[in-house]
This record gives structure tokens, C-alpha cells and sequence, in this order.
């Protein structure tokens, strides 16, 4: 009895073009959807943006915070040895 056989690899699933159309309407709406709610109520939200600008100080801290700090001698080259 023989055990050697081969397994062939199973191609991955290909969306279907109806399966495609239906996420391009979902992201279509999901950028008219917004543009005609801000256009009907701009005079609502034009005064909450220097709220909003305030507010993007401290959520951009919260996400970028630990980026680019260093210890102020940690990056230098001191030559010491000449």
C-alpha cells in the first residue's frame, strides 16, 4: 500500500463581480452620503471648527506621540578618542 500522493493547492476564492458592485456602492455612499449632509447643514458645523481644530492637537498626540523622541544623546557621535 502506498501513502505518496500529492496534494494539489486549492486556489484562493475570487470575489464575484456582483459581490464587487455592492462594496463600490457601499463606498460610493459613503462619500456622497457625507458631502450632502455637510452641504444641508454647513451653517451648523462651520462653527464647531475651531472646536475640532483644538481637538486634533491632543488625538494627534494620542496616536503619534511616541514617534521621532529620542534621548538628546542617544543619536550623537562624539568622537572622544581624537
Amino acid at each position: 500500500m502506498s501513502t505518496d500522493h500529492v496534494h494539489q493547492p486549492i486556489p484562493a476564492p475570487t470575489p464575484s463581480r456582483p459581490a464587487r458592485a455592492v462594496w463600490v456602492a457601499v463606498a460610493m455612499t459613503a462619500l456622497i452620503g457625507p458631502f450632502f449632509l455637510l452641504r444641508e447643514h454647513w451653517g451648523h458645523v462651520a462653527g464647531y471648527w475651531p472646536y475640532l481644530l483644538l481637538l486634533a492637537c491632543p488625538v494627534m498626540h494620542l496616536f503619534h506621540g511616541g514617534h521621532g523622541h529620542r534621548d538628546s544623546g542617544a543619536g550623537r557621535d562624539t568622537n572622544r578618542d581624537a
